[in-house]
């Protein structure tokens, strides 16, 4: 199994090696890809040192199996056909595929059949806030139908970047030194703040990442599920939060939804209030599962739920859904 990583110096790509390793991903040879930028550079996997090589229109993926790629929707493009050409299957991390009708967007937990039909040699990886809502989602579908979901996501400064991550360090570094804050990932000051604005408003009011959440979700849960979303970028490091309530078809008694999600895969369930126990960003980083809680019924909708959950942008909102898809592959031979 020869496995590749492309835009390893990015903040997914750093994650894509540490999951691989934690994960003991059974591979024989790795290969790095980056920019020429980043070409040339060394990183260490499992005790060798690797170098990554320029990303570049040739046959370097001719013996490769998998591809893991994190390196922007624009690249995405420009290289999927030299990625993909030789049979190599392309798990993509950006938005580049997940809309198109011939590529699969997958979540594990949710819908591993739609790894059984690949007509381009690639699948796509969802956004993150979509990932962490589904998989919250699915055992409640098995229970009853889910009509339509409202969504507040709150999200950390790993959501656009290390060099995100590096300006609201900066930022925060700043304010206590009484220097001038320094703002350019965000479009406002993020330390000490709140910005509603995630991606680029398209016409109708919502932002590109809140119909995301939209648009995926209908085509991963191969449902007609409404969404309505909120997307708000919060001065926190790494792990997104959603407050999510969701109508059901029917009435579903809360015991036994928290039942389904203690039991489902990929869920931590964090639910006693009374001890002041529910999930943070905080203590839940690095971690594989979603966590969830402060599970209610919804008082304005009987058939309604209301509950707070979170996880980790950069492993299961990206690098580690994207492993997960590669090792259902192979266990089902797939690849």
């Amino acid at each position: 199994m020869k496995v590749a990583v492309v835009g390893v110096s990015g903040a997914v790509g750093q994650e894509f090696l540490r999951v691989l390793r934690e994960r003991a991903f059974p591979l024989d040879e790795l290969v790095l890809f980056g920019s020429p930028r980043s070409a040339g550079s060394q990183y260490t996997f499992n005790g060798k040192t690797l170098t990554v090589k320029e990303l570049k229109e040739n046959d370097d993926f001719k013996d490769i199996d998998i591809a893991l790629t994190s390196a922007g929707g624009g690249t995405s493009k420009k290289f999927a056909s030299t990625i993909t050409k030789h049979g190599t299957i392309m798990i993509d991390n950006s938005s580049a595929f997940r809309m198109e009708e011939d590529v699969p967007l997958v979540v594990p937990e949710v819908n591993p059949e739609d790894l059984h039909h690949l007509p381009r040699n690639i699948v796509a990886n969802p956004n993150c806030t979509t990932i962490q809502m589904v998989v919250c989602l699915k055992p409640i579908n098995d229970l009853s139908p889910i009509r339509r979901v409202h969504a507040a996501t709150y999200q950390a400064a790993s959501g656009a970047g290390a060099a995100a991550m590096a300006e609201l360090e900066e930022q925060i570094r700043q304010i206590v030194a009484g220097e001038p804050v320094t703002v350019e990932k965000f479009q406002h000051q993020l330390a000490y703040n709140l910005i509603p604005h995630v991606d680029v408003f398209k016409e109708n009011g919502y932002t590109g990442e809140e119909m995301k959440m939209y648009n995926e979700s209908r085509k991963i849960m191969h449902s007609d599920i409404e969404v309505s979303s909120t997307c708000v970028r919060v001065p926190v490091l790494r792990n997104h939060s959603e407050a999510l309530w969701v109508e059901t078809e029917k009435a579903l008694d809360l015991e036994e939804v928290k039942d389904a999600l203690s039991k489902a895969e990929g869920i931590t369930l964090q639910d006693d209030p009374a001890n002041n126990v529910y999930p943070m960003p905080l203590g839940s980083a690095s971690k594989d599962d979603i966590f969830v809680g402060r599970l209610r019924k919804d008082l304005s909708n009987p058939k309604g739920i209301a509950f707070w959950c979170v996880g980790d942008q950069i492993k299961k909102g990206a690098a580690l859904n994207a492993v997960q898809i590669a090792e259902y592959m192979v266990k089902k031979g797939l690849v």
